[in-house]
This record gives C-alpha cells, sequence and structure tokens, in this order.
C-alpha cells in the first residue's frame, strides 16, 4: 500500500466522485467562507487551497471526494499544484480508484509548467514504471530539470547518480560535489543537509582542492542566478 506521495507527487470521469453540486454547496465546520466564495467563483488558487483542506483535514473533515472535486476544478485551469495533487489522488487511489496511468497524466501536465516537486515524481515514475514504462533516460532528464527547478531532493539524488554511476549516469565527482553541496544549501530539512553534506564530502576526496574550490564558486554562481530568477 502506498502511503507517500514522493517529492521529495489522469482523466478518469467524475462520475466515480461527487455530483458536481456537493462541492459546489457543501460547507464543513472549518471551511473559510471567503476562500469558499472564491473557489465558486472560479479562483484557481483558491480551489487549490479549498482541494488542499479537505485532502489534508486542515481544519476540516478529510474529505478524499470533496478534495478530488476542487483539485480538479483547479487543474481544469492549468494551476501545477492541482495538477500535482490530483494525480496523487490517482497514484493513491483516495476518493478514486487507484490508477497510476491518470496519476502520471496529471503529474506531467504540472511538470511541464516546470513544477519541480512534480518534476522530481515524473523522474520517479520512470524509474519505478508507475503509469508509464521504465526508462533510466526519461528518468535522469525529470531529475535533472526539478535539479535545475531547484527541488533538493532531486539535487541530492542527481547529485548521488554522479557520485555512484547510478541509473545509467557516468560516474564524474565534479558533477557529484556540484549538485550535493547546492542540496547542502537548498533543503529545508537538517536531515536533507545533513545527508547531503556527508555525501558531498565524500565525492571532495576525489577531488584536488584546486578542482574543489573551482566547484564551489560554480555552486555560487548558480545558487545567486537562481535567486535572482526567483524575484
Amino acid at each position: 500500500m502506498r502511503t507517500r506521495f514522493i517529492s521529495s507527487w489522469g482523466v478518469l470521469a467524475l462520475a466515480l466522485s461527487v455530483p458536481a453540486t456537493y462541492a459546489a454547496v457543501a460547507h464543513h465546520k472549518g471551511i473559510n467562507s471567503a476562500l469558499l466564495a472564491k473557489a465558486n467563483a472560479g479562483d484557481a488558487e483558491a480551489q487549490y487551497q479549498l482541494g488542499s483542506a479537505y485532502n489534508y483535514g486542515d481544519k476540516v473533515r478529510r474529505d478524499y471526494a470533496q478534495a478530488l472535486f476542487w483539485y480538479r476544478k483547479g487543474a481544469e485551469q492549468g494551476n501545477a499544484k492541482s495538477e500535482f495533487q490530483l494525480g496523487g489522488l490517482y497514484h493513491f487511489g483516495h476518493g478514486v480508484p487507484q490508477d497510476d496511468a491518470q496519476g502520471f497524466a496529471w503529474i506531467m501536465k504540472a511538470a511541464e509548467q516546470q513544477y519541480a516537486v512534480a518534476e522530481n515524481f515524473i523522474s520517479v515514475c520512470y524509474a519505478e514504471g508507475w503509469g508509464v514504462p521504465q526508462d533510466n533516460a526519461h528518468q535522469y532528464f525529470w531529475l535533472r530539470r526539478a535539479a535545475e527547478d531547484g527541488d533538493a531532493d532531486s539535487q541530492y539524488f542527481l547529485g548521488w547518480a554522479y557520485e555512484d554511476g547510478l541509473h545509467g549516469v557516468y560516474q564524474d565527482y565534479t558533477k557529484a560535489y556540484f549538485w550535493l553541496d547546492i542540496a547542502a544549501s537548498e533543503s529545508n530539512s537538517h536531515r536533507g543537509r545533513r545527508e547531503a553534506v556527508k555525501r558531498r564530502n565524500k565525492a571532495a576526496s576525489h577531488l584536488t582542492a584546486a578542482e574543489q574550490a573551482r566547484v564551489e564558486e560554480q555552486v555560487r554562481e548558480w545558487i545567486e542566478r537562481h535567486a535572482a530568477n526567483s524575484q
């Protein structure tokens, strides 16, 4: 049984879920009335937020049918976060029959908008054969895209792949150090930073001091460039 939607996440008829009028009028205790009004008026971000409230039981009783309804509303307007989460519901079979192909299709829509966590998950789909044939080349392509777009888990696993020559990636300690050093800087968790530093230092043992200094300068340039792009 799947219990996690990796970050480090379809087109089945909504008839499998709830009537269109149900979610539009339902107002469980805890849902902000202004948020519900915005969602009903067609605001895609509000629809995503409402879907997430029901998906995670945030101040309201968890209800996957409601989550499915609102995520779909947002996804149909091209909201990448809703596309990703809708794919997650299909992937896990929450509120809808489990369907990897549907999950992959919706998450790919988000990945194509450069939503990094979705790009990471598409990489995992190609690695595991979830909704698509296993393919190391496509796994690497999406893993690198996710890393470039700022997903720290992808940066860590890309560095690991270069360090050990995994998944069809040739071994390159310089690139391993580069991505692991970035992952150590970008990770939001203490554990993630610790693991990235541990592997980065292992890669550093294969580099000269001059090589390491050169890569660290490239890392600083990468971080500065991406920080500027995100403003």
